[in-house]
C-alpha cells in the first residue's frame, strides 16, 4: 500500500482507564492529531475507533479481547474497507514490540497501512516501511527471546517435578533408623529383612522391604554404599 493508494482511513484512539474514558481525558488531543494529519494528506476519515482498556495484549487465541474496537477496525480493514489505520501515539495502539510486530505482519499480508504520528511509522512511505521493518525484525527478535524463555522454564518445571517425585515418602525418623543400621554395618539385605520381620510398612504400604529400597534411602542421605557384587541377593 502506497501514499498515493491511501484515500479513506480508519483512525484508533485509547485511554487506559474508565476515568479517563468517561472524562474524555486525552481522546480528544488524539483526535485532533489524527484529524489535522488526515486533513494535510487529503485523506477520508471514516470513522474513529475508541477503547477504554489496558493496551496490553492478552496472547493466546484472541489478542484483542480487552480492546474490542481495535479487532473492529482491523476487520474492516482486512476485508479492504479502508486503506489504513491512523494512530496519534503507538502506544496507544500497543505498549507490547511483539503485539506491534504481529499486527504490522497482519497489514503487510493484508496490504493496508499502519500510521503511527509521533514516531514516523508509516507503512506508506519508504522511510515509513523501513522503519517498520526495524521493529518487525525487533518483535522477531524478541519473540525468539521469549520461546527461549519459555522452553528453558519449562525444562526447570519438568526437571523439578521429576525431582520431587522422587522424593521419598518414608518417614523421617525411619529413614534416619535406616542410614544409622548402614553406618553400624548392616547389608541392605539385612536391614530390608529387619524391617519387614518388624512389619513397618513400606511407601507402597506393604510390609515386604526390599534391599533396593534401602539403598536409595541410604543414597539420598549422602551415604556411599559398598560395591554391590552382581549375585542374585546383592545385599551390599
Amino acid at each position: 500500500m502506497t501514499r498515493d493508494e491511501v484515500k479513506k482511513v480508519l483512525a484508533y484512539t485509547r485511554v487506559s482507564t474508565v476515568e479517563q474514558g468517561q472524562s474524555g481525558l486525552g481522546l480528544d488531543a488524539q483526535k485532533a492529531a489524527i484529524e489535522r494529519e488526515c486533513q494535510h494528506r487529503g485523506w477520508e476519515l471514516l470513522e474513529v475507533y475508541q477503547d477504554v482498556a489496558s493496551g496490553k495484549s492478552n496472547g493466546g487465541s484472541d489478542r484483542f479481547k480487552k480492546r474490542p474496537e481495535l479487532k473492529a477496525a482491523l476487520a474492516i480493514l482486512a476485508a479492504k474497507g479502508a486503506d489504513a489505520l491512523i494512530v496519534a501515539k503507538l502506544d496507544r495502539l500497543s505498549r507490547s514490540t511483539v503485539d506491534f510486530g504481529l499486527l504490522l505482519e497482519d497489514a503487510m499480508r493484508q496490504d493496508w497501512a499502519i500510521l503511527a504520528l509521533d514516531v514516523g511509522v508509516d507503512t506508506s512511505t519508504p522511510n515509513g516501511e523501513m522503519i517498520a521493518g526495524i521493529l518487525m525484525s525487533l518483535a522477531q527478535w524478541e519473540r525468539k527471546l521469549i520461546g527461549q524463555r519459555t522452553k528453558a522454564a519449562l525444562a526447570a518445571a519438568k526437571a523439578k517435578r521429576r525431582q520431587l517425585g522422587r522424593q521419598s515418602k518414608v518417614p523421617d525418623d525411619l529413614q534416619q533408623r535406616i542410614v544409622s543400621l548402614r553406618r553400624a554395618g548392616a547389608t541392605f539385605q539385612a536391614i530390608a529383612d529387619t524391617l519387614t520381620a518388624e512389619g513397618t510398612s513400606t511407601p507402597g504400604a506393604s510390609t515386604a522391604w526390599r534391599w533396593q529400597s534401602i539403598a536409595q534411602i541410604v543414597r539420598r542421605h549422602g551415604e556411599k554404599p559398598a560395591h554391590v557384587r552382581p549375585n542374585r541377593r546383592r545385599s551390599s
